[in-house]
């Protein structure tokens, strides 16, 4: 059995922390086995080490090693891809083509983000780890395959499970081995070799001095949390030592590429303490939505006026003289002219005091003074909250009236039409 110290010259793995050294470890006892694996860890450990271990310290190691990348392949062309179509099985499928199970017979296939997969390919990957056995799409014919199969996933399985996301039973089938990769940040004593592992590389390949740690500089990265992992080290280190001029390294600067307050990703508080200023275009927006149903009521208060105008009293059903009191009473009239409820009219003293329909008043005439002039909205009360709005877009972004336009769900061709119709190009 080959040592743990030739694995990880041969591989360029870097670090001594016992849970890597562990899942090395098992990597290469399982190796000469033919069961299957699943890695386990968070993005960017280094989980696609432990299936190019396992492959090349197994009896495999001359077959065909393929990697698919399981959440970067679309879900209507999966099956193709893994397990081959016929001639004509779907639009575009103008030959026969074979899939990755079939091309790594006798070989090994690592699937990379195995907990992306849509059911009805975990249907048909459960029957190929259960019996070798699969059918092209297309294809009545059943083919066999002997193919070893090492997944990996940084999504948590058994809550993929509970939500009906992940086929328990394939689970179960892929986990016969589960080998656990630790994050960077559990690995404080592996960032330094790892930092000066990445400045020898890079220095080399862009021909430039190699970037050297002060001891708080250190510190700094052994106590930042990394949530990137080895691969957000490793991109650290090929910027700075693109970019920087001075090949000493200190805290301070550090901390100008990975600020440990970090603002990404932006997550929301439990206490659901959301700032004021956070939705500001969105309150604007339903402002005017409101204006606009203010209006849209108006409307209907006039032509429900009309109505009753226009009508005997005995033509009124119970319901309908109950619905028309509560709407023209002193109780609903709201004197707020922000209130949604607010109706606009110009002889405001008349209306205050609106006659009400009674079971027995069989004289209907009373409703006729209430003119329809009255129920009648102000005709310019739209225009004015139209050009209130505009005006307050124009302000909010100094003037750019393609950003005014887009915050108001206008086009600019309306918004040039209103500026000019309100006098309002100054």
């Amino acid at each position: 059995m080959t040592d743990l110290q030739s694995i990880k010259t041969r591989f360029g793995i870097i670090g001594n922390y016992p849970v890597l050294n562990r899942a090395l470890e098992k990597s290469i006892q399982v190796a000469p086995t033919d069961i299957s694996a699943l890695v386990m860890g968070e993005s960017g450990v280094g989980k696609e080490f432990i299936p190019k271990i396992i492959h090349a310290e197994s009896r495999r190691k001359h077959q065909p090693y393929i990697v698919v990348n399981c959440g970067a392949i679309p879900e209507g062309t999966i099956d193709s891809e893994l397990f081959g179509h016929e001639k004509g099985a779907f639009t575009g499928a103008t030959s026969t083509r074979k899939g990755y199970f079939e091309v790594a017979d006798g070989g090994t296939i690592f699937l990379d983000e195995v907990g992306e997969l849509p059911l009805q390919t975990q249907v048909r990957l459960l029957r190929v780890l259960e019996s070798g056995e699969f059918m092209k799409v297309g294809s009545s014919q059943i083919q066999k395959t002997n193919v070893r199969i090492v997944a990996a996933t940084n999504v948590n399985m058994l809550n993929a499970i509970n939500d009906g996301r992940f086929r328990e039973d394939l689970y179960y089938r892929l986990n016969t081995v589960q080998i656990d990769m630790p994050t960077l940040r559990e690995r404080k004593g592996d960032i330094h070799l790892l930092f000066r592992k990445f400045a020898i590389d890079f220095a080399e390949k862009y021909r430039m001095p190699e970037l050297v740690l002060t001891n708080d500089a250190i510190s700094y990265l052994e106590n930042f949390p990394f949530p990137g992992n080895v691969r957000q080290l490793r991109n650290l280190v090929e910027q700075m030592t693109v970019v920087e001029q001075e090949r000493t390294v200190n805290s301070t600067k550090l901390g100008e590429y990975i600020p440990m307050q970090s603002q990404l990703p932006a997550v929301i508080q439990k206490g659901g303490g959301i700032s004021s200023n956070d939705f500001n275009s969105e309150r604007e927006i339903m402002y005017k939505i409101l204006f606009d149903m203010r209006n849209d009521l108006n409307d209907l208060k006039s032509l429900t006026s009309e109505l009753i105008k226009n009508r005997e009293n005995s033509d009124f059903s119970h319901q309908e003289k109950n619905l028309i009191n509560r709407v023209f009473t002193p109780e609903t009239q709201v004197q707020n002219s922000n209130s949604l409820l607010y109706f606009e009219n110009n002889n405001a003293n008349q209306f205050k005091n609106p006659t009400i329909i009674s079971e027995g008043n069989e004289d209907y005439g009373d409703v006729e003074d209430i003119e329809m002039e009255e129920a009648k909205p102000d005709s310019l009360s739209l225009q004015n909250n139209e050009r209130e709005l505009i005006v307050k877009a124009l302000e909010k972004h100094k003037g750019r009236r393609n950003k005014a336009a887009d915050e108001l769900g206008i086009s600019q061709r309306t918004l040039y039409r209103k500026i000019k119709q309100y006098n309002l190009e100054e």
